[in-house]
């Protein structure tokens, strides 16, 4: 008796002079994906989907920096599909996205109006899977994780990377709320849930919570958070 296959699958393209975690989601049974965080390599990143034989279901935003979402529009406008998220509290994000473009030498990266905004707790869908919101401010305001429960994955953007955290040096960055972000929506999530952050490699949070340098256990402990 052979084994059920894996209900998700997952490939990263880093995209932008910032190399960010580009990452395409797909539901096993159907090839129906979601690319979440286009920042750009629009073209690159629709060949691959389309090589792999994928049909772009929706395209998913964790926040409003340009490195994750400066690609959007375009990509909207070659597939047709809808723009999920963010949280609307990164609205002002959304809106600064060309001037971002303009400084970091993206100069395609374009704004964009979400077809839905996202809040916490709520759910989506991707062809059988179905997967959780999770509202994750710090980082940016406005910023949410997507988390499958089935297949032992979440991509949570730029709140947690291997080894590090998100920057809370932006405006309305919170550091306090990142920590809280990580402690209180991602970790009862499960140590064996596997993440692929905004940048960096792959880990999981068991392995963040026994080593990472600013959220593994010991080190909230020390710091009696």
């Amino acid at each position: 008796m052979s084994a059920s296959p894996a209900p998700l699958g997952v490939f990263v393209t880093p995209v932008t002079p910032l190399q960010q975690n580009c990452t395409v989601v797909w539901c096993t049974a159907t090839n129906r994906c979601a690319v979440i965080d286009p920042g750009g390599a629009v073209d690159a990143v629709l060949g691959e989907v389309a090589r792999r034989g994928l049909g772009v279901e929706a395209i998913w935003i964790t926040h409003g920096h340009l490195d994750h979402a400066g690609g959007a529009a375009e990509m909207q406008e070659k597939t047709g599909v809808e723009i999920i998220g963010p949280h609307p509290a990164d609205q002002f994000w959304i809106d600064g996205i060309a001037a971002q473009g303009r400084v970091y030498g993206v100069p395609e990266a374009r704004g964009f109006t979400p077809t839905r905004w996202l809040a916490d707790g709520d759910e989506l869908t991707l062809g059988d899977t179905r997967w959780q919101v999770f509202h994750t401010p710090g980082h940016t305001p406005g910023h949410v994780i997507f988390h499958c429960a089935e297949a032992r994955f979440a991509q949570v953007g730029d709140v947690l990377f291997r080894g590090s955290v998100g920057r809370t040096d932006f405006p309305q960055s919170d550091p306090q709320a990142l920590i809280r972000s990580i402690i209180d929506k991602l970790w009862p999530l499960g140590d064996d849930v596997t993440f692929v952050p905004g940048h960096g490699p792959v880990s999981t949070f068991g392995q963040e919570r026994r080593d990472n340098a600013f959220v593994a256990d010991r080190v909230l402990a020390a710091a009696r958070i």
